[in-house]
């Protein structure tokens, strides 16, 4: 018989996979004489024949699976209530104001913009006059303070 068949039935004896049947090359004769499961399971136990052990999944590889698992189904269809509901109104009003504060600020410390200027622009932010960092972008250029 085949070496090939000789690892199926190994495989089927052991409970194992064709992959994780191991024959050792020194002892090939003994295993080309083996034709029944009994001799099969006698080279198993002389040790000509070995199982390799199983292969896990690494940590990093479970973690990758995790993240990209829990990213499905967020989609336009899965959403239930407002979109107030999912992320709150006040949380993005802080962030956007945040963001807007920092890039007035920027453009003070480079001197692009006077103190009256970011003060004036400041409170249009606090008003919520300004959209966001891009609207705040457009009124400094329109207004030629930079």
């Amino acid at each position: 018989m085949v070496t090939r068949a000789k690892k199926r039935m190994a495989a089927r004896v052991m409970k194992a996979g064709k992959k994780r049947v191991k024959l050792d090359p020194d002892s090939l004769d003994l295993i080309d004489d083996a034709i029944t499961k009994a001799s099969i399971r006698g080279l198993i136990q002389q040790g000509v024949i070995r199982r390799k052990p199983t292969r896990g999944v690494s940590r990093g590889r479970f973690r990758a699976r995790r993240k990209r698992i829990s990213k499905r189904g967020r989609g336009q269809g899965s959403r239930e209530g407002a979109s107030g509901a999912r992320s709150g109104k006040k949380t993005l009003w802080v962030t956007k104001v945040r963001k807007l504060r920092g890039y007035l600020k920027f453009l003070r410390d480079k001197g692009h913009i006077t103190g009256d200027v970011f003060r004036d622009l400041y409170k249009q932010v606090k008003g919520g006059q300004v959209r966001s960092v891009r609207h705040l972008k457009d009124i400094v250029g329109k207004t030629g303070r930079e």
